[in-house]
């Protein structure tokens, strides 16, 4: 319960911060990553000299295993990395998927992170619609694709498009989206458990 309050939290904030100001800042993400790998340290600590109760741990604190935590910081940041590497990925959102990795450990870090694209990919096209207009973005993604195929004119889109589609994708209210998810889990446990 505390780790679930502290990262619904971290994660309120940093996609108020994306929204309003276009970062999500260091303190959220360095101090919540922290903050998972120092629960579950204390949880780990306490199982193993006080020969305490996972399932209170779990409950509780919503405590991961110390390996979890550090694996799914791993997993979820390297994944997160080489997006930041080969795509436009800002390094603030490098960092929060991380900490979901932290506070969530594999599982639960890995489908965050995949609903957190889906989500976000979803509000970007969603803006996009608002923006352009939904018949002339199907129009001029129509043109462009038989421009790049050779069947076309050049570029379909007007000076003024071009920057509206290099506008930033926000994707922290994706991960806010994606957290609540998880940890609400509103699909059958037998899909939960399919997810890697």
């Amino acid at each position: 319960m505390l780790a679930t309050i502290l990262l619904l939290g971290l994660v309120l904030v940093a996609a108020g911060t994306d929204l309003l100001r276009g970062k999500v800042y260091n303190w959220t993400t360095y101090g919540g990553i922290l903050a998972a790998l120092g629960i579950s340290a204390a949880g780990s600590l306490w199982l193993k000299v006080a020969g305490g109760d996972a399932a209170w741990l779990q409950r509780w604190l919503g405590w991961q295993p110390l390996r979890d935590a550090v694996a799914g910081l791993g997993l979820c940041g390297g994944v997160m990395l080489v997006c930041f590497v080969l795509f436009r990925v800002g390094g603030g959102d490098v960092k929060l998927i991380a900490m979901l990795g932290a506070f969530l450990g594999i599982q639960g870090g890995i489908t965050a992170m995949l609903l957190t694209f889906v989500v976000g990919g979803c509000l970007g096209l969603c803006t996009l619609v608002w923006r352009i207009g939904g018949i002339r973005l199907i129009a001029r993604t129509a043109l462009q694709t038989l421009s790049v195929l050779g069947f076309g004119p050049g570029s379909a889109w007007s000076e003024e498009e071009h920057v509206i589609l290099r506008s930033p994708l926000h994707l922290a209210p994706g991960a806010l989206v994606a957290v609540v998810l998880v940890l609400m889990r509103p699909w059958p446990s037998w899909l939960w458990h399919s997810f890697p």
